[in-house]
């Protein structure tokens, strides 16, 4: 599965992506997130304020509700603003 990393999530990170294949456990993006939070300091801080991330699977906007068994893509980013 190819994760996804955009703006101040990336910085936090440190990588723009990765490819990870998380336990078979993992079924939801929060579940995701939970386990991302794990694998590194960068990775709980950009996770901490999760009602400030938005989620796309597979490129389609979705929820942390949103199954992700089967998924080729999850990609984490700030909300996005115009003006």
């Amino acid at each position: 599965m190819n994760i996804l990393y955009f703006a101040w999530l990336r910085e936090r990170i440190g990588v723009g992506a990765e490819t990870l294949s998380p336990p078979a456990a993992v079924e939801t993006v929060t579940q995701l997130m939970d386990w991302l939070s794990q694998r590194s300091a960068g990775h709980a801080a950009a996770f901490a304020d999760r009602k400030l991330i938005r989620i796309a699977v597979d490129q389609v906007h979705s929820n942390p509700a949103t199954r992700i068994i089967g998924a080729k893509e999850i990609a984490f980013f700030p909300p996005v603003t115009g003006g």
